[in-house]
């Protein structure tokens, strides 16, 4: 039941992308075709909004949910960065969907996704399972 907030804030952030058009794959075409802005102005937007809140997490010294102090690791930059990148990139570009809004589209009906689902899940299984072979 501890939990429920998360579940409430899970609907309204899909609610949040379904009327924002961030899961319309026509508006994700769009993007990658450089016919408008609209996504880039939400992805920007998104980008300034994390850059302040983690400012102001770390300077007010914010507590988890849990009591835990907040970590924010500086992560190494690697070549792995670039080979996942185009693939995330390639997959979105063809599903219309990031993993995020995945879950957004089968909660409007659009069945479909939960093959495309599927799919991200398996992706990330066999990244798992590879992740001490690949680039890092």
């Amino acid at each position: 039941m501890k939990n429920i907030k998360f579940l409430i804030f899970g609907i309204a952030f899909g609610i949040i992308l379904t009327k924002a058009e961030v899961i319309s794959w026509f508006r994700i075409q769009e993007m990658f075709r450089f016919q408008s802005f609209h996504m880039y102005g939400i992805i920007g937007s998104a980008v300034v909004i994390g850059i302040i809140s983690i400012f102001l997490l770390k300077k007010f010294n914010v507590l988890a949910t849990n009591g835990e102090k907040l970590n924010f690791p500086i992560k190494p930059y690697n070549k792995g960065v670039i080979f996942g990148g185009v693939l995330f990139g390639l997959g979105w570009a063809l599903t219309g969907a990031c993993p995020g809004p995945i879950f957004a589209l089968i909660g409007n009906g659009y069945s479909v996704f939960i093959v495309i689902m599927v799919f991200a899940v398996f992706g990330a299984w066999v990244y798992g399972l590879l992740q001490e072979k690949l680039p890092h």
